[in-house]
């Protein structure tokens, strides 16, 4: 955080903080500044940090509730607060879309949570969830950039999107957004989501104001291979996204052809279609089904895990998984969306908690131990 951060300003600095790293970034923040600080760090339920004088709020993920939306309208009224000698310093992560939600005009946070829980059911891609929460928001798609005007705004943003564009961080509350309702309307009639009546509006194009990614998916990839090559393993780095259980078959045919010493290492966020009534999300459905991709394998094992702590609608971060994991039921509970119970039955669960970052998830199939072991045996 500290080399990214801007110069301070002849008037206040209003730090907006919002989504899963909104108080340890903020928290960077004060230890670095000089001068005054004053402002808003919205978290999920469950955070327990402190801060030296900026509120903290929590809010609900990957729903909104009523806490995200008086979590909106704070945030909005503390950017209109902002003067012509202001800096309005957004602290943005991933997370942020439901941690902060202002349903558009009209529309109730009942209708919106409806719309967001089929969304994220659908399978729908990133790309597209967040096309349709810009245009049914009065917060997202660069409006809390334009509520701060005529102060400066600059947004420090943890990408957790591929690509890491503005408009998908959070969707993008301080980024211009070149789609339109049509497109908006449109994803939903595609996945077959009834469309709300009201709440529609047209994002700005454009918007002023500074704009800078400090840490994304990519760094954490970089990072698990680096250790990989620290251990001795010969890492295969590369970001992939798509259906858990498809991308999890095909990366476990991909490992039965790995040598010995060999790493495949995978960044990028899965997709779930849920129809069935089990628990768990996008890691958890990964780790079962390329479990079952392994299973009777002998010297691959993997871990498919959350950056931010928990993975989907269950309370674990990640699962590990090996030619032993999959047994009898283990399909079934695939059929039924059911990873969390199943994984959970072997032992497999990695839970850490809340981690205070999200730059996506990070999976890992590892072939036999690392050559120097391997010469040592």
């Amino acid at each position: 955080m500290p080399p990214h951060l801007p110069e301070p300003p002849k008037g206040r600095t209003i730090v907006l903080a919002l989504g899963k790293a909104a108080v340890p970034m903020t928290r960077a923040v004060e230890q670095a500044w000089r001068g005054p600080l004053e402002g808003l760090a919205v978290a999920p339920h469950g955070e327990t940090g402190r801060l030296q004088g900026i509120d903290i709020v929590t809010a609900g993920h990957p729903v909104p509730d009523a806490g995200s939306v008086a979590a909106g309208e704070r945030l909005l009224r503390l950017a209109g607060s902002a003067g012509p000698d202001d800096l309005v310093l957004v602290l943005l992560s991933g997370g942020a879309s439901s941690l902060a939600c202002l349903p558009g005009e009209g529309l109730t946070l009942e209708a919106k949570r409806r719309v967001t829980e089929s969304l994220l059911r659908s399978g729908a891609d990133i790309t597209k969830i967040n096309c349709v929460r810009r245009h049914v928001s009065r917060i997202k798609g660069g409006r809390l950039a334009l509520a701060a005007a005529p102060a400066r705004v600059v947004t420090l943003a943890i990408s957790d999107v591929i690509g890491d564009r503005p408009e998908d961080i959070g969707s993008g509350p301080t980024a211009g957004d070149a789609t339109i309702v049509t497109e908006a309307r449109a994803i939903l009639a595609a996945l077959g989501i009834e469309a709300p009546d009201v709440g529609w509006s047209e994002t700005p194009k454009s918007v002023p104001g500074g704009y800078r990614i400090v840490a994304c998916a990519a760094d954490a990839l970089a990072a698990a291979g680096a250790e990989a090559e620290r251990l001795g393993y010969r890492p295969r780095l590369f970001e992939c996204d798509g259906e858990a259980r498809r991308v999890a078959a095909e990366h476990a045919r991909m490992a039965r052809a790995m040598a010995p010493g060999e790493a495949l290492i995978s960044g990028g966020e899965l997709t779930v279609t849920v129809t069935g009534p089990g628990r768990g999300g996008p890691n958890q459905e990964y780790a079962l089904a390329a479990a079952i991709g392994l299973q009777g394998t002998r010297g691959l094992s993997g871990l498919a895990g959350d950056t931010d702590g928990i993975d989907g609608n269950a309370d674990a971060a990640a699962a590990f998984f090996d030619g032993e994991t999959a047994g009898p039921g283990a399909q079934a509970a695939l059929d039924a969306n059911d990873s969390y119970a199943f994984l959970d039955s072997r032992n497999a669960l990695f839970r850490t908690g809340l981690t205070g970052t999200n730059v996506n998830d990070l999976r890992i199939i590892l072939c036999g131990p690392p050559a120097a072991q391997r010469g040592s045996e």
